[in-house]
């Protein structure tokens, strides 16, 4: 840098450390010193010019310079700066004054850095204290949290807009008022006790309030008081304020959400326990006794009459026991409360055994069910109770909302993953598109009595079937459309499949029909 010899003399005899800084990228290099910031700087002008700033600061004044420079560049005004406790050289230098310099497009090229004298310089350390002054006042302003500032007779001496806007008070009604009275009335008394003994101990404290807002609506405030002391010992509590209303609603709504679902559960808990109390005690002496008068086995009965009735005893019980059974297992599978009995299932056998069960309720209503099972199909790891429930449960439906002189088919397959699928499908009334859905919620009933002849049952033979599908880390599909029918599909992971070596790799499809019989 060129400096006319006069003021190249002025510059290297000042008695105060000097130096000009450029801004080189990320770097903050000195340009030129003058006598004085080499004694600051303990290194000869020539070890000075062209190094970084802060390879010759200690980094906690370097660090304050650069910032000083940064907010030159935007302000373009002078500014002093107070030096650290750590200082280079052999004197100590109070602080700086900081001049941007401008190029010709009036922009900061550079700064100009002059020490200040050793001396005490009341008028800077007073500019510094306004300063600082300017800087808390700024940030109580801005503040997005309301700031609220009280002496020691609770009244409110300082509000900030953040306060006013959002509770809003405005600041000529409530400065010097007690801040107790913009409590609500039932907290009042407990706030005006703790404020006393928060002003006199000094404790810092926090909690939660409801402040009255100006419309007379209540705001849930978490607020936070520290005690501040100022000369002749004057204190202050200075009180930010949280808005958490919106959290507290949230709350409550949760809380209510909560003691709605642990009143429902108590209260399915105790219908179930009475309905197996109540209900099975007596269904079980009716199937006991309805077997043994069909049995005869304490003699003939005489007219044949009664083995009719004993019958219709017989089935009508069976009916009901298994609705209790469908609902206690939907319990106890809601409940984590099943434990799988895993075995390897032979899935052929498996889907001939239902055949046989469910043909004589088949042909009541005129219908026929089919099998579709591949040759060489590999065992399932499963347990056997509940995928032969679960396909009970399919089928007992498919007949349900069948049509007369229709068929139901059951079918077996493997995916090209390796997945096994069980496939139950009618040709029956169907259910709506927008329905499905609600078929697979417990106790769903979807189907108009008036359109199949059944029984419609407690509506739990989908979703059980799902959940029990879904025990074994299978899956139930649903696809359905009115008028057309169902098809239930449900899908057994890989993992679940076990091939061995007798199995055959031909998986050609054989067609087996059975007429009901």
């Amino acid at each position: 840098m060129n400096i006319d010899i006069d003021h190249k003399s002025l510059f290297d005899h000042l008695p105060v450390p000097r130096f000009i800084v450029r801004q080189d990228g990320d770097n903050f290099v000195i340009q030129e010193c003058n006598r004085k910031a080499e004694e600051y700087f303990s290194k000869p002008r020539c070890a000075i010019i062209g190094q970084n700033l802060s390879a010759l600061l200690d980094p906690e004044n370097a660090t304050h310079l650069i910032h000083s420079y940064e907010v030159i560049a935007k302000k373009k005004i002078p500014v002093t700066i107070q030096s650290l406790p750590t200082f280079p050289g052999h004197f100590h230098v109070p602080g700086f004054w900081i001049n941007p310099v401008l190029d010709e497009q009036g922009q900061v090229c550079m700064i100009d850095v002059i020490g200040q004298p050793g001396k005490t310089d009341d008028t800077a350390l007073q500019r510094e204290r306004d300063d600082a002054l300017l800087l808390l006042t700024s940030i109580f302003d801005v503040s997005e949290v309301a700031i609220l500032v009280t002496d020691h007779n609770r009244r409110i001496i300082k509000v900030n807009d953040s306060f006013t806007r959002i509770y809003g008070w405005p600041r000529t009604q409530i400065i010097g008022l007690d801040i107790v009275q913009l409590l609500a009335e039932d907290e009042r008394e407990k706030a005006q006790n703790n404020y006393d003994e928060f002003i006199k101990t000094g404790i810092r404290s926090t909690g939660e309030v409801k402040v009255t807002r100006k419309d007379g609506s209540i705001a849930n405030v978490l607020y936070t008081s520290a005690t501040l002391e100022l000369s002749q010992k004057r204190r202050f509590q200075v009180t930010t304020v949280m808005d958490i209303t919106l959290r507290k609603q949230m709350e409550f709504s949760l809380r209510q959400a909560k003691e709605q679902a642990d009143s429902s559960s108590q209260a399915k808990s105790a219908f179930l326990a009475n309905m197996s109390h109540e209900l099975r005690t007596p269904l079980n002496a009716i199937l006991g006794f309805s077997e043994m008068m069909e049995k005869e086995t304490f003699g003939a009965l005489g007219h044949p009459k009664y083995a009719e009735y004993i019958q219709d005893i017989h089935t009508s019980a069976q009916h009901l026991l298994e609705i209790i059974n469908e609902v206690l297992d939907m319990s106890k599978i809601e409940a984590g409360r099943v434990d799988l009995d895993e075995h390897e299932v032979d899935i052929p056998a498996l889907i001939e055994s239902i055949h046989r069960i469910m043909s004589s309720r088949a042909f009541s209503s005129g219908l026929e069910i089919r099998q579709k099972i591949p040759s060489g199909l590999p065992a399932l790891f499963a347990d056997p109770r509940l995928v032969r429930q679960i396909l009970i449960n399919l089928v007992t439906n498919a007949i349900k909302y069948s049509e007369k002189s229709g068929h139901v088919d059951i079918e077996a397959s493997m995916t090209p993953q390796g997945a096994m699928q069980l496939i139950v499908k009618d040709y029956g009334v169907g259910i709506p598109k927008d329905r499905l859905v609600e078929a697979m919620e417990p106790f769903g009933q979807i189907h108009d009595p008036g359109k199949a002849n059944k029984a419609q049952g407690t509506g739990l033979g989908l979703p059980l079937a799902r959940a029990m599908a879904r025990l074994h880390g299978g899956t139930l599909e649903l696809e359905s459309d009115l008028g057309k029918g169902t098809q239930v599909t449900v899908t057994f992971p890989r993992k679940r499949i076990r091939y061995h070596k007798s199995s055959t790799s031909d998986e050609s499809q054989i067609e087996i029909a059975r007429p009901a019989e």
